[in-house]
């Protein structure tokens, strides 16, 4: 165990020394572009970032209701948000099992978390190829027909998506990893409604990407395009390199390389590299929120127990009697015979 947590490690700071050197060598190239870019682009980049996790958050909740287990949306903006930073470890685990493990905080059942989060992962990968497929021949024909092998696979997973057959499927893996299969099938309503929100959110985070590069290719609406299909060709492919720590490095190749038909390079390199700095912000801002709900709950329960208590209980009964004096001891005999008068010999 010990020594895979080195190799884990190792192989992240191998990744981040590649990704630095290669940033170091291009700056020169990078530079003046960066500086094109305004401080209201930035603003309203992270705003969309922000914007577009939340959607995919309450898509995770739909799928997540729709298999029985229905969590209220600050429950499931910890779970996933924190759950999410395990995304910048080396391999996908960490991120699914804090996935699961936190949902089991809140009485989901194991394999339902599974299966909700293996299920929101496909969807996202499919309508974010989806859109890539349709985005990119309208901005760049030449870029789609580059990247034709990736979008082939978008009607193997919409086949894998019908609610019958996806429900064998994720029997099968949930075998494998020695879990009880699903009560129940994803319905067509709320596999629609995931869809919605998932599809919404990869609007969001294309004008997360369309914010940055309108500032260097000031091309109307074919540059908004072209930051939706870029931006979601580049981190669906990266979703499915998993050893990749939230695609570092994967990402921003593929995104460069949709771009550069297009764009000078350094320009590419630029708004993808701003891509994910914003991309960073709003993870760490999403994951500060989930961690200060996670806080501001374990505080309530903490004086929920302690209201509830015993002793707490005897504490305000005993004040309840103190205030309208019936908590008074019943006198001794003889001290009451002391305060009547010839009472005392």
């Amino acid at each position: 165990m010990r020594a895979s947590q080195w190799v884990r490690a190792g192989l992240l700071l191998v990744i981040l020394a590649f990704c630095s050197y290669g940033l170091y060598d291009e700056w020169p190239e990078i530079d003046p572009w960066i500086g094109q870019l305004h401080v209201y682009s930035i603003a309203g980049s992270v705003i969309a970032a922000l914007a577009g996790s939340g959607c995919m958050m309450l898509a995770w909740r739909v799928l997540l209701a729709d298999l029985g287990s229905r969590l209220p949306v600050l429950v499931a903006a910890r779970v996933t948000f924190v759950a999410q930073l395990g995304k910048y470890v080396p391999g996908a685990v960490w991120s699914f099992a804090a996935h699961v493990e936190l949902g089991h905080d809140y009485a989901v059942p194991r394999r339902r978390g599974a299966a909700s989060v293996i299920v929101a992962l496909a969807l996202a990968v499919a309508v974010g190829l989806l859109i890539a497929a349709c985005a990119l021949p309208l901005a760049s024909p030449a870029m789609a027909r580059r990247y034709l092998f990736a979008l082939a696979v978008v009607p193997v997973i919409a086949v894998c998506l019908v609610p019958p057959i996806l429900h064998r499927i994720l029997n099968a893996a949930l075998r494998l990893i020695r879990q009880e299969p699903l009560e129940h099938p994803l319905s067509w309503r709320g596999l629609a409604m995931a869809l919605g929100f998932t599809a919404l959110g990869w609007v969001m985070l294309g004008l997360q990407a369309w914010f940055l590069l309108a500032d260097v290719a000031r091309d109307g609406p074919r540059s908004l395009l072209l930051a939706l299909g870029a931006y979601a060709l580049a981190c669906s492919l990266a979703l499915l390199l998993v050893i990749f720590p939230n695609g570092i490095g994967a990402r921003e190749v593929i995104m460069v390389a949709a771009l550069a038909p297009v764009l000078p390079r350094g320009a590419a390199l630029a708004v993808a590299v701003m891509a994910r700095v914003v991309t960073t912000v709003s993870d760490l801002t999403w994951g500060g929120v989930g961690l200060a709900i996670a806080r501001r709950s374990r505080s309530t329960g903490s004086a929920s127990r302690v209201a509830g208590s015993p002793v707490a209980g005897r504490h305000r009964k005993q004040a309840g009697r103190r205030a309208v004096g019936l908590d008074r001891q019943p006198e001794q005999p003889a001290a009451a015979a002391q305060r009547v008068p010839g009472t005392a010999g």
